[in-house]
């Protein structure tokens, strides 16, 4: 079972908090601020700029669209509030690529869908710190500005390291091979890492009260609409087969980490947003499997 040794990790991460109590911030900044950016650096440094990759980019936010018009439609009808659809949309729209879809486009598909994954990654966290933001902020009626927002986007380490590897990269800027082995062993380190993490934020989640059917929305859109609109987008998406699996995959996993701190920091709902992150999380020891098996894997 190719996602076990995932879960396990997520596990060992899951217990050691509840027997140890880490610190999550302290170790959560350690990979968000030196481990992430050094891989997305390395990832972006080793692999040459093409045409996929703004493919990818315009098809991530079409993809991220299309959720935002569905959830805002399904909240309709169930007639839910700004701040309910503000809690559903952190949920749908924001995958999991990071702590759990980095490592499973490893384990399943290889070295080059890792490096896809992570280039996905970075622009799931750019989507994030700018949709996710506008998002959360409508929901709890401080709605920032366009300059807030462009700002927050230069916050987020990761863009940091990809932008300086694009550089590198386009500049043909050779690094010592010692300096790249110490790149490469640092930067390897932070997949483990986010993956403890998650376990760690998932040992301290709590049942409290929230609307059903609000999770019935995330789970249904996040877990079966999401990589089902994925699987068509990729028909026609002008990219090789590898790329076109990791966007599907990545598009499967659940609620990303990053919704329910957005969820917490402007308080939209956090209880949702957090207990969907949970159960969706759940489910996907039995979506991921399924989701490989139809992408050939």
């Amino acid at each position: 079972m190719i996602i076990l040794p995932v879960f396990l990790i997520f596990g060992v991460g899951y217990v050691s908090d509840k027997i140890l109590k880490f610190d999550i911030k302290s170790i959560s900044s350690m990979s968000l601020y030196i481990l992430l950016p050094i891989l997305t650096f390395n990832t972006f440094y080793r692999n040459e700029l093409t045409i996929d990759y703004l493919y990818v980019f315009l098809f991530t936010f079409l993809l991220t669209g299309i959720l935002l018009v569905i959830t805002v439609i399904w909240g309709y009808f169930i007639k839910s509030s700004k701040e309910d659809i503000s809690a559903i949309l952190l949920g749908t729209l924001f995958p999991n690529s990071g702590n759990y879809g980095t490592p499973v486009a490893l384990f399943a598909l290889g070295a080059t869908a890792f490096d896809y994954a992570i280039v996905l990654m970075v622009l799931h966290g750019f989507v994030i710190s700018t949709v996710g933001i506008f998002i959360a902020s409508f929901g709890s009626g401080a709605m920032i500005t366009v300059k807030e927002a462009v700002i927050n986007i230069f916050k987020i380490p990761v863009i940091h390291g990809a932008v300086v590897g694009v550089i590198f990269q386009m500049a043909n800027i050779r690094l010592d091979e010692g300096i790249m082995d110490i790149v490469e062993m640092t930067g390897n380190a932070a997949i483990p890492v986010v993956m403890l993490i998650l376990g760690m934020q998932l040992a301290r989640i709590t049942k409290e009260s929230f609307d059903i059917k609000d999770v019935t929305a995330v789970v249904s859109i996040r877990m079966v609409l999401s990589p089902i609109i994925a699987a068509l987008l990729v028909m026609i998406m002008p990219v090789d087969d590898t790329m076109k699996m990791v966007f599907i995959l990545l598009n499967a996993m659940p609620v990303a980490a990053n919704s329910t701190m957005l969820a917490v920091q402007f308080n939209v709902k956090p209880n949702v947003v957090s207990f969907s992150t949970l159960v969706t999380t759940l489910i996907s020891i039995l979506t991921i499997p399924v989701c490989l098996y139809l992408i050939g894997i």
